[in-house]
């Protein structure tokens, strides 16, 4: 019956970072370029009461009789499936139809990843850049930030194409390459991704070195959709049944504790 009391403690907490895993999900629905994360469980070690060859009478027996000693998380994935497209005004808003990410440097002089294409051209010091709503700077194709020089452009004009690079119109209004593209890249394991927050990710192991598509011949290109910003790909009512399942199983798992303690209780009174 102590077992039983552990084992369930075990199940309540495991569903309380479910219940805490979803409501981070509700709380970044309208989140540009959210992934939702789902959480992932797995058994404690068993203990065996009886072995396979063991019986009454001496004969062996097919199975044997091992007890679960509980549950715990073992991972929370992240769920990198396409979010709906949202139009939305300014030219510096982009969305990734594919497997892309942008490129930002981080205030450490790191590179981090990000589906959140909500940019803005910002005039610094060495001219017009293109960064995110922080401040960091936007990296193209070859890992360097985006950078106008030329502080007379009017960014309103400035169109960007499919395959990212910048555009802007000449004397004749005939939009002409202005030899800068945005950079996109790939990983073979997204979901291993560290999430350093503010819709940012960083490189691990798991996740493999990013892949820069303007390089990689092979891997199939991402397209970027001006205008769009790419929605959170949270699905409210799966979460909110989720959220059900996951109550549920809090309760009964509280259930258990608490029939282990009545039982305990009447032990105890026997015992007298």
């Amino acid at each position: 019956m102590v077992r039983s009391l552990w084992t369930g403690a075990t199940g309540m907490i495991a569903q309380q970072l479910n219940v805490d895993n979803i409501s981070n999900n509700l709380a970044n629905v309208n989140t540009t370029g959210y992934k939702s994360e789902v959480m992932e469980f797995k058994s404690l070690l068993y203990q065996t009461i009886q072995t396979r060859t063991t019986t009454a009478n001496g004969e062996n027996k097919p199975i044997g009789a091992e007890v679960g000693l509980g549950v715990r998380n073992s991972a929370i994935t992240s769920v990198f499936t396409q979010g709906s497209l949202l139009e939305t005004p300014g030219e510096a808003n982009f969305a990734i139809d594919g497997k892309g990410f942008f490129a930002v440097r981080g205030a450490d002089g790191n590179t981090y990843y990000t589906r959140n294409g909500n940019f803005v051209f910002a005039i610094g010091s060495e001219g017009i850049t293109l960064t995110t709503s922080d401040g960091l700077p936007v990296l193209n194709t070859e890992g360097e930030p985006i950078v106008l020089e030329d502080e007379d452009i009017v960014t309103s004009k400035i169109t960007v194409g499919k395959e990212g690079t910048l555009y802007y119109p000449d004397e004749d209004n005939i939009p002409q390459s202005m030899e800068i593209t945005i950079g996109l890249w790939q990983f073979n394991n997204p979901a291993g991704l560290s999430k350093e927050g503010d819709s940012l990710f960083s490189v691990t192991e798991a996740s493999g070195d990013a892949m820069n598509e303007a390089e990689q011949d092979n891997l199939p290109k991402s397209k970027l959709i001006q205008g769009y910003l790419e929605g959170s790909n949270v699905q409210i009512a799966d979460e909110m049944v989720n959220l059900i399942v996951a109550q549920r199983a809090y309760e009964m798992n509280s259930k258990v504790i608490t029939t282990s303690d009545e039982m305990l209780q009447q032990a105890n009174q026997l015992k007298r």
